[in-house]
């Protein structure tokens, strides 16, 4: 008889359900060059006015960590429901947008389901799908925009959930009051409308597209909003949603427990107050948007094109001598890194965030100089 051991086979490692293994993990914009040394950034659309004074001394002032915050955020939705004219009991906080629209596709989609979303959409919503092990439908768009009666025909009895964001992220794009309107009465009544508002701080209040008159009026509405974009409050992590009373009820259910932290409820509640600094967040992109893309427009014989954008950066398509790619490397060399996009369909777009008045005309004469140098 042997004295040597009998060795044990080797165990088989967990496996994740294939759904999951298909995800393509969320890319956030660059903040630094291929050398690891820091660039102006105007990939990941932050304010370049920073944040609000008053939000500043409310963040320093915060409660102590060794408090577990307000599970419900309470003194937060009040305030939000104020200003919007909205129950606080229909409103319901997320870390940032994006949990509110990762578990509105677990709430309502799952194995056997569709979710659909625009071409070009933002590129969270099919993480979101895959998350949940439903199927992704993308709608063709019309000219990088929104396309309603495409997204209406892509609708089949196996979809839950369309995702729109309003205005669209990476193409700015914008639909109006009537348009989402028409999407909404289109849809099947058990299918969840879930409109992205991000960056709706930065569209004219006269041009409102309506969302939040739908999501107060009908059962299958959730309207999502953030504090990252005009509100300057990107690294707190603050979003949040509305819609019908039961629709609120079950996102509740599958968030995240405590998942506003105190910072990040003081720093909000103080932000909410200073509508000031949205105003002039407004005003600021307004003015440096019109300027750039107005830039732009001068470079047009060298195949540069503007998407119109109605949010806090400019998409730019590259059909000339000069291409996105090398737009992209040559505008980091020059001190500025923003977002190229082949991983969502755009190899010939570049994303670029609305900075300040010196960063604009940076890119500008960045943009004119490889154009001209590229023929």
């Amino acid at each position: 008889m042997s004295d040597q051991p009998t060795s044990a086979p080797t165990p088989k490692p967990p496996v994740s359900k294939p759904w999951i293994a298909a995800i393509h993990a969320y890319v956030p914009g660059k903040s630094a060059g291929a050398d690891g040394c820091p660039l102006v950034k105007l990939s990941a659309n932050e304010n370049p006015l920073g944040t609000s004074p008053l939000a500043l001394a409310a963040r320093a002032g915060a409660v102590v960590p060794s408090l577990y915050p307000d599970p419900d955020s309470t003194a937060l939705r009040t305030a939000i429901g104020s200003l919007h004219g909205i129950d606080p009991a229909r409103i319901v906080m997320g870390t940032g947008s994006g949990e509110l629209l990762t578990v509105a596709a677990s709430a309502f989609a799952g194995p056997g389901d569709e979710v659909v979303y625009v071409r070009y959409g933002f590129s969270l919503y099919d993480i979101a799908a895959r998350r949940c092990g439903a199927t992704t439908v993308v709608a063709t768009d019309s000219d990088y925009g929104t396309d309603i009666d495409a997204l209406l025909a892509a609708v089949t009895p196996q979809t839950r959930v369309v995702y729109i964001a309003n205005p669209n992220n990476p193409t700015g794009s914008y639909i109006a009051r009537e348009e989402l309107t028409r999407l909404h009465a289109g849809l099947p009544g058990d299918v969840l409308l879930v409109v992205d508002q991000a960056y709706a701080e930065y569209v004219d209040p006269a041009d409102d597209d309506g969302a939040l008159d739908l999501a107060a009026a009908y059962s299958n509405v959730l309207v999502m909003r953030t504090f990252s974009k005009a509100y300057g409050l990107a690294g707190e992590r603050v979003g949040w949603a509305t819609g019908a009373p039961a629709l609120v009820e079950i996102l509740n259910r599958i968030r995240g427990p405590f998942n506003i932290n105190n910072s990040a409820q003081a720093t909000a509640l103080a932000a909410i107050g200073d509508q000031g600094f949205v105003a002039a967040s407004r005003r600021h992109n307004a003015a440096q948007r019109g300027r750039f893309v107005a830039a732009l427009d001068r470079l047009g014989d060298h195949g540069i094109r503007a998407v119109p954008s109605e949010a806090n950066f400019v998409l730019i398509l590259f059909d000339g001598a000069l291409t996105a790619e090398v737009a992209y490397n040559g505008l980091a060399a020059r001190g500025t890194i923003t977002r190229w996009l082949p991983g969502q369909g755009l190899p010939h777009g570049l994303r670029i965030t609305i900075g300040t008045a010196a960063q604009m005309d940076a890119i500008t004469a960045g943009l004119r100089e490889l154009a001209d140098a590229a023929g």
